[in-house]
């Protein structure tokens, strides 16, 4: 590997290690937040969870869905708690009771120092109750919704920024689902009520849902076609799994997504063409993880009960591997990937678990997650890199060593992120760091384990990272060893 300060691909935008939290399963109800628990504040909300996520260092959250907001009432979750009405929770067949709604958890998510990334219901509602909601979280007052969120005991806006025009409206299981033209003139008309509310905000319209959609990328080019100089952003989503237990094929998988990202951008870029526009789309990764395992346990769910366990994945060592490698993908396309929620942020396939009553957790993917947010923010630069390459069922040329350096400028420090794919030998690093007169080495994570389906529990958490990497650096040339099937963090300091 050759890392320089010249080969620059972007200032890393730090809302890519953002999260999510819908109002499905336990994420909210038992999750955040769960009155009467040992922990919890006078809102109901739990320390213990809040303190896992603070040391996540999460920028933005995504709420409140994700499905659930394509039949969502935001008026419901509003006011005086004791009148809010229960309802029929069509999208994951529960009964939603709205304890917490919009103003309980933008304060929540200030008081862990997160901004709020806010959807808006573009199934059974449209332009009125978005605007609306907007006036209500963000004007400042003298009207009748922002007089509304007076009365209910907020006297100062909440400035939410960041807007999702829908969720997923290409999916047929979507609750008001659309074609690509009906969606594009309604996203683009309720852009422009938004707009006209609070000219400072910023819009993400939906992309296709996955790459395995049928309507992929023609979605994303019709939906532009009308949006594209009211947008600001254009949504993916993607979900990774080894149905096949097939960890060679698996780990493989971020092949995959780098190929939808640039899929996603030269689609863009097609419809910047055509429009002779001058502004560059950027991306907005706003769902992405490792969701298979608890598939077979959601059928058994029981509807309309209240917060059941659903989505509730229990990750293995693998999984943090791929959750590295996505990480580290975002990293390498940070000249166009702006935002990213990991999906989603507690006990719905999240990297912390709770008990209802009881203790709090990290799942195997919190520690890749927790190392890139802490350590990946500054400038992206584009290392060169030669690796051996093996084959999977699916991919050819797939290199061992995946990896992505960022340059933090201000605290004059070099993070380098590595994934060891090669699941029987160990890589040994040479990287190339002279441009980077007088730093030394001053840290070395890894994260191993014999077992690949290796997990973490309230009773034991079996994978952790530890600091007994073995490298050097000398006269500008670092030396490493990473170990077979390896997350790997390398930090170096001047001085």
């Amino acid at each position: 590997m050759t890392i320089d300060k010249s080969f620059r691909i972007a200032q890393v935008d730090n809302r890519i290690y953002g999260s999510f939290i819908e109002h499905l399963g336990r994420a909210v109800y038992g999750g955040i937040y769960e009155p009467g628990h040992a922990s919890a504040d006078q809102s109901g909300f739990r320390n213990d969870v809040k303190e896992l996520i603070q040391e996540l260092q999460v920028p933005i959250i995504r709420y409140p869905g994700g499905n659930f907001v394509s039949g969502y009432n935001w008026e419901d979750g509003v006011g005086p708690v004791a009148e809010r009405p229960k309802r029929l929770e069509l999208a994951w067949r529960t009964l939603e009771n709205n304890e917490v709604g919009t103003n309980e958890f933008i304060t929540w998510a200030k008081e862990i120092g997160s901004e709020v990334m806010m959807a808006v219901n573009l199934g059974t509602r449209g332009i009125d109750a978005a605007r609306n909601l907007l006036e209500y979280t963000n004007h400042p007052g003298g009207t009748y919704w922002s007089d509304l969120r007076r009365s209910h005991g907020y006297e100062q806006p909440h400035q939410v920024k960041t807007w999702c025009l829908g969720n997923e409206m290409d999916g047929p299981w979507q609750i008001g689902h659309k074609t690509a033209e009906e969606y594009g003139r309604l996203a683009l008309e309720t852009a422009k009520a938004m707009r006209l509310v609070d000219p400072e905000i910023e819009l993400v319209a939906c992309g296709s849902s996955s790459a395995n959609m049928p309507t992929f990328p023609e979605w994303e080019a019709v939906t532009l076609d009308h949006t594209y100089e009211a947008v600001d952003y254009i949504s993916l989503h993607q979900y990774y799994g080894n149905r096949a237990n097939d960890t060679a094929n698996y780990l493989a998988l971020t092949l995959d997504l780098d190929h939808f990202i640039h899929t996603v951008k030269s689609t863009c870029d097609y419809i910047k063409a055509k429009k002779r526009s001058k502004k560059t789309m950027h991306l907005s990764f706003d769902e992405w993880n490792v969701w298979y395992h608890s598939n077979d346990a959601d059928k058994q769910i029981e509807p309309w009960s209240v917060a059941p366990p659903q989505l509730e994945d229990v990750y293995n060592f693998e999984d943090a591997l791929l959750v590295g490698s996505m990480l580290i993908t975002f990293l390498r396309h940070a000249d166009r990937v702006k935002m990213a929620c990991l999906a989603q942020l507690v006990n719905v396939i999240a990297p912390i678990m709770t008990e209802n009553g009881g203790r709090a957790w990290k799942q195997t993917i919190y520690y890749p997650y927790l190392h890139a947010s802490r350590y990946g923010r500054g400038v992206s630069l584009q290392p060169i890199v030669d690796s051996p390459v093996y084959d999977s069922k699916d991919f050819t040329d797939v290199p061992y060593l995946d990896s992505a350096v960022v340059y933090n400028e201000a605290e004059e420090e070099i993070t380098i992120f590595a994934v060891n794919r090669h699941l029987e030998q160990s890589l040994e690093l040479t990287c190339d760091v002279r441009s980077f007169e007088g730093f030394k080495l001053v840290e070395f994570i890894v994260m191993e384990h014999e077992d690949l389906k290796a997990v973490n529990t309230a009773d034991e958490e079996k994978v952790k990272p530890h600091h007994r990497g073995q490298a050097k650096l000398d006269s500008g040339m670092l030396t490493a060893s990473l170990a077979k099937a390896s997350w790997n963090v390398i930090r170096l300091k001047k001085g």
